[in-house]
This record gives C-alpha cells, structure tokens and sequence, in this order.
C-alpha cells in the first residue's frame, strides 16, 4: 500500500495529520498480523477514540462534506460519513476485502420507538457473503451483529463496487455513478495512499 505517499500526504496536510498518519501507519502494520475481527477491533477504536464528533456546518462550513481519512486525522474532527469512510478505507489497507465492507446509510431511533429518528451512516463488515453484518458505529464504541442494533434501520448501502436497496437488496445499476460524493472520497483516498 502507498504509506510512503500516505505520510508525504499528511506532511502537507499539518502536523496534527502527519502525528496521526505515524500513529494509523503503526496500527495498520500490526493489523496485518491480526484476523478480521482483530482488525475490525482496532481500526473502530483508533478512530472512535481519537476523532470528535463535529457536524460538517461547523467542521466545513458546508451542509454536507466527506473528508478523506485524512482531512479527518488532520482536523480531528468529524461527523459519522467521515468516520466510516476513514474506517473503510483503514480496513481495505489492513487486509480486509472491501468486498465484506459496507457503508450503511440508516435512519437511526433515538429514544426508542417513539423517540427522534435522524440519518446516519455506520460501517458494515460481512464474514462471508450470506452472513449477518456486524456493526462499526461511531457513537456505539462495541461491535455488534445486526440483529443486536434495533436502533438501525437500513435504507441503503454502498462501497467500491456498488450500491444496495437496504443490506441485500438488489444492486441499483450504474449505482457508483450516482453516488457523486463517493467518487470524490474515492479519488482523495487514493492520492492519499489508501488504495
């Protein structure tokens, strides 16, 4: 993977990037060693623990931004699209097929039923194709299966290869195309070295 290109990167970005890339890049290293689960560990624990939830009108001074892994060690800051994608692309890195990663846009239940219900996004993992998904959340710092997270509802998913109704519905064709902030995040991510 590009970690040569990946520190040049965050030099640039400032030192509160280039501090966090040495610290991913550690990580990462050890990663390779450990099985899914490991990794899925560590990589949802190194940025849940070490980014603040931050909404993109404060962050960005946008309504909605998708920082590369990055834009989001070197601000520090994030909102749950930012977590997930440095989470993804994190994991492509340690060895997990992005085939198993999905990123889970859901209408998150708070308060229970009769509570708010506002989107969000969350990262999914699948062991194999048929398996349950287990859960990588920026405001549930434990990875759970999906059946264990009644307060999701998915509406759709998506990573690199396409995009889904729900979890498993069918794939939406030219979906990636669509999916015009995905492209974008693709593209910074792979300059960055995270493909």
């Amino acid at each position: 993977w590009g970690s040569e290109r990946m520190s040049t990167a965050a030099i640039a970005m400032g030192p509160r990037a280039a501090a966090g890339v040495r610290d991913l890049r550690s990580l990462l290293a050890m990663a390779l060693d450990f099985d899914d689960t490991g990794r899925l560990g560590a990589i949802n624990q190194f940025f849940n623990r070490r980014i603040i939830f931050a909404e993109d009108s404060q962050n960005w001074n946008q309504v909605d931004y998708w920082a590369s892994p990055l834009e989001l060690l070197a601000k520090g800051a994030g909102d749950c699209e930012d977590y997930v994608i440095a989470k993804y692309f994190s994991l492509v890195v340690a060895g997990v097929p992005s085939s198993r990663l999905r990123l889970v846009y859901v209408r998150l239940q708070i308060g229970g039923p009769r509570g708010v219900v506002q989107p969000h996004m969350v990262l999914a993992y699948y062991a194999s194709a048929n398996a349950e998904p287990l859960i990588l959340d920026n405001l549930v710092n434990d990875i759970k299966p999906a059946s264990r997270r009644l307060d999701l509802v998915p509406v759709f998913s998506f990573n690199g290869e396409g995009l889904w109704q729900g979890v498993d519905g069918p794939v939406v064709p030219d979906s990636i195309a669509r999916l015009s902030r995905w492209r974008a995040v693709l593209a910074k991510a792979k300059a960055e070295g995270f493909q």
